[in-house]
């Protein structure tokens, strides 16, 4: 059974900064709890490294939609099943930033772990640590700014 999750931050930094970071994937384990490695291996492909619950996936995912300055789908492509959704929007002083998943979780303690609550909890400290990371550095380590638009339809059209 599929479990989704949803949080929200505003960033004190430039939107066009703020969206930059975002599509700087390898620097994703220095705010992303979980994370333990990304490798982009091309625009839209990159190769993942997870801890969750103590046990380590790795899985392919493909960016299936983007638009700069405002959105990024992703879903995986084998391994764990997920996907999901970062939006960006203008706010007075700053960027609101506003992250939505779906994933299948496997074995009881992820199960558990879902439905008490604790993925959500840790994507709010994960965008709580994003928030510090531009926050501190004013701008962002890099950025792509090309588009993605996906023809075929698949579970990341579901979020």
């Amino acid at each position: 059974m599929a479990t989704s999750l949803s949080a929200e931050i505003d960033v004190e930094a430039p939107l066009e900064e703020v969206y930059n970071q975002w599509t700087q994937i390898e620097t994703f384990p220095e705010y992303l709890g979980a994370v333990r490695s990304v490798r982009q291996i091309d625009e839209v492909r990159s190769r993942w490294s997870v801890t969750i619950g103590g046990f380590t996936e790795d899985f392919y995912a493909d960016i299936v939609d983007q638009v700069p300055d405002d959105h990024i789908v992703w879903q995986s492509t084998d391994g764990i099943f997920h996907v999901g959704r970062v939006d960006f929007a203008p706010i007075e002083n700053g960027t609101r930033v506003t992250l939505r998943m779906v994933w299948e979780p496997e074995g009881m303690l992820e199960s558990f772990g879902a439905a008490i609550g604790v993925d959500s909890a840790q994507a709010q400290r994960d965008l709580e640590r994003f928030k510090e990371f531009m926050e501190a550095r004013g701008t962002a380590t890099g950025g792509w700014r090309g588009e993605v638009h996906r023809n075929r339809p698949g579970p990341a059209d579901a979020i």
